[in-house]
């Protein structure tokens, strides 16, 4: 299998990203649907009493040692480990590669699909009756980020705060760690490719900026891109296929006896070709 260019990747990956982006931006949704979705996920989790983000979220707030180093992990590691482990999988990994980015891609897009259909109001940003805490307000002057999710100070207006459902920061953690359990080489690796997207799921949710089935949404998605990326794969690759098909001169066609294809030149008939064709 040939191997991947490193530029043609790059900017695959920076089409779909931004792609993403923009219409993650652009399918923020009304306030009031997203503030009545996000209500009636945290209904069916008490229900079930499954509302673990209450808990957690309450320790993230109380305890400073928790809730900081969590508010740069929300900030920070959804947007460094997902590229370093591209890259090393890319480098490392080659044969593999291809069907993992594709894996990828296809579930952020499917991501997309669930923002659009449900724009959701994450924990933090409903009524304070409801017992959540923004952490990621609470404890700004920590970081780079303002109080509107993990924007910089500043630019919040650039980002969609009611994109909850499904989590993708937990969708892509899960990704690395199946990656890194699966082709990394040591002990070390395997670990935190367990421990990574567990983690996650707890700072998503200790930080008030997801619901527990927000994340499980996030695994669900993963699941099906999963699913997809195979027949993804082999119709890019029949459409490569015919992209790189040489043309056929005659189009199949068959000349008959003594014609000539326009532009071909004559060969000269030589004494021993007459004595043949004599025979």
């Amino acid at each position: 299998m040939r191997r991947p260019r490193w530029w043609a990747e790059l900017s695959l990956i920076a089409v779909v990203y931004a792609a993403y982006s923009g219409g993650r931006l652009l399918v923020k949704g009304d306030e009031a649907s997203a503030v009545e979705h996000g209500l009636a996920i945290l209904r069916v989790e008490e229900g079930l009493g499954i509302d673990a983000e209450h808990p957690l979220n309450r320790l993230f707030t109380s305890v400073p040692a928790l809730g900081i180093p969590a508010d740069f992990a929300y900030a920070s590691l959804h947007y460094l480990v997902t590229p370093a482990v591209l890259v090393w999988l890319f480098r490392r990994r080659p044969a593999p590669y291809r069907a993992a980015r594709t894996w990828l891609m296809l579930s952020t897009l499917l991501g997309l699909v669930g923002f659009t259909l449900l724009p959701t109001c994450p924990p933090r940003l409903l009524d304070a009756a409801h017992g959540f805490t923004d952490t990621m307000a609470r404890f700004a002057s920590y970081g780079w980020w303002g109080g509107e999710a993990s924007a910089p100070r500043g630019l919040g207006g650039l980002t969609n705060q009611y994109a909850a459902m499904p989590s993708l920061h937990v969708g892509w953690a899960l990704w690395c760690g199946v990656m890194l359990c699966r082709y990394g080489r040591t002990p070390l690796t395997k670990a935190l490719g367990v421990l990574y997207p567990l983690v996650t799921a707890l700072v998503v949710m200790g930080t008030a900026n997801h619901y527990l089935l927000d994340a499980v949404a996030g695994v669900a998605v993963m699941g099906a891109g999963l699913l997809l990326a195979p027949y993804a794969l082999r119709l890019a690759d029949r459409i490569r296929g015919r992209a790189e098909a040489p043309p056929v001169v005659s189009g199949g066609c068959e000349t008959s006896t003594g014609e000539r294809i326009p532009g071909q030149r004559s060969v000269r008939t030589t004494a021993d070709d007459k004595q043949a064709s004599a025979r």
